[in-house]
């Protein structure tokens, strides 16, 4: 096909044009042979009586040749003009657009060959092509990542017979009637679902087999992460329904006197208000994973509304004789953000560095901006957190100490929620940490500008 693409292409005039001047010089001695002919009979058909005439019928004839010698090459002339005319006449209209949309369809087609290659180059799904021999003829880095091949593994037996001898390419091939089939490759502690597809020449000829390994391990981790998160939420809100229950029903089975009562009510009523906490955060990562809440943006002071949130945290900040101290290192220009979302950021972190700060201890709060971004920068000198359990700390329900967070009254979500918000937001937050010698937790905001 390229072949003839490439003869078609190459001197198409000057083939039209030797074409058509072939044609005429044949009609032009078609006309010569037959006028001489003519010229012969004539001389066959002269009487005896007209012999004395005969050389004065020479002469005409002589004459009639060259006339029509004359008439042949003023002939070839104007065809061959004729000729050169049309051949340029069909090269531009007929020649140059087709020659224009055969290139244009040889980029195209080009063009689409590399954005496969890219695609099948980047995709996070793994793809082999073999030949009919098992040597491989095309494979993505995400194949080799999921299979685990190595530079010894150069064919279909190398990459599969390790992990399992049953697969039989021969058998994918000419047995299974041409239909995909599926089948599970454990490496190592992943079980990889394969599917195996053969595939036929232009000539229906049996070409190879192509193995589509789907990226399986992202998809377990998250399948994991929603199983844990779900068991997460039914013991976060099982706990609290236990005691509830629990004060309920030992009120309910006999008198008791009103320190009692009162006693087991503020229990009841402790435990309902981390419900309702629990069940509110749930609500509002539902909002956001949902993409149902709505971002209104506003511009505002930061500083102010830093000290505004420090004021509402007096009483806490009091309770466990904190010392608070607050900067605004520079003059900052107006955040734009949702002012509700990034005041409850604020709260959030304010409340954790309160909670986990021993009695006595000391937090500063700085204030300020750098490049398009303004931040609060939020210091502690609590207990602080571990290397470990900082990679993990923006998970859902994930807590450093589970027990301490529920005795404070956390769900496990603040942190997360607060990271989901900051990046609807177009903000940020990053968090550094020492287990015993405290956190710093800075949050950018982007400004107005």
């Amino acid at each position: 096909m390229k072949e003839g693409k490439k003869l078609f292409k190459k001197n198409t005039p000057l083939k039209i044009v030797l074409t058509i001047f072939i044609t005429e010089i044949i009609i032009l001695m078609g006309l010569g042979i037959a006028l001489q002919i003519n010229i012969t009979n004539i001389h066959k058909e002269i009487s005896t009586e007209e012999i004395t005439n005969l050389n004065q019928v020479d002469i005409e004839i002589e004459e009639l040749s060259k006339r029509l010698d004359g008439i042949l090459i003023i002939s070839s002339l104007i065809f061959v003009g004729i000729a050169v005319g049309l051949s340029v006449y069909m090269s531009k209209v007929i020649v140059y657009p087709l020659n224009k949309y055969l290139k244009s369809k040889d980029e195209q087609k080009s063009t689409e060959q590399i954005e496969m290659g890219k695609i099948i180059l980047h995709t996070t799904e793994g793809i082999v092509v073999f030949n009919r021999d098992g040597s491989i003829a095309l494979i993505n880095p995400a194949a080799k990542k999921l299979l685990k091949i190595g530079p010894e593994d150069n064919s279909f037996e190398d990459i599969f017979h390790k992990y399992d001898k049953n697969i039989n390419m021969e058998k994918i091939i000419y047995l299974d009637n041409w239909t995909s089939t599926t089948q599970k490759v454990n490496v190592e502690d992943v079980t990889l679902d394969v599917l195996f597809s053969p595939f036929r020449d232009k000539k229906d000829i049996p070409a190879g087999v192509i193995a589509f390994i789907p990226d399986t391990i992202e998809h377990e981790k998250l399948n994991n992460m929603r199983k844990e998160f779900v068991a997460d939420v039914s013991h976060e809100l099982k706990t609290p329904i236990t005691s509830i229950m629990g004060y309920a029903d030992t009120l309910l089975e006999g008198e008791y006197d009103t320190e009692t009562q009162k006693e087991f009510l503020g229990v009841i009523a402790t435990e309902a208000r981390r419900m309702a906490r629990l069940v509110t955060d749930l609500l509002e990562l539902s909002r956001i994973d949902s993409n149902k809440k709505k971002v209104k943006k506003e511009s505002f002071d930061l500083g102010k509304m830093v000290k505004e949130c420090q004021s509402k945290l007096a009483i806490e900040i009091k309770k466990k004789n904190h010392q608070v101290e607050n900067f605004v290192t520079a003059d900052v220009p107006p955040v734009f953000a949702d002012k509700d979302d990034i005041e409850r950021v604020v709260l959030n972190i304010l409340t954790n560095s309160i909670k986990y700060t021993p009695d006595g201890g000391l937090i500063k709060i700085y204030v300020g901006f750098v490049y398009n971004d303004a931040y609060i920068k939020i210091i502690d000198n609590g207990i602080g957190i571990s290397e470990e359990d900082l990679n993990r700390i923006f998970e859902r329900f994930y807590r450093v100490d589970k027990a301490r967070s529920r005795e404070n009254g956390g769900t496990g979500l603040g942190l997360s929620i607060a990271k989901e918000i900051l990046d609807k937001n177009g903000g940020s937050i990053d968090m550094k940490s020492e287990a015993g010698k405290g956190t710093e937790v800075v949050i950018k905001v982007p400004t107005k500008g």
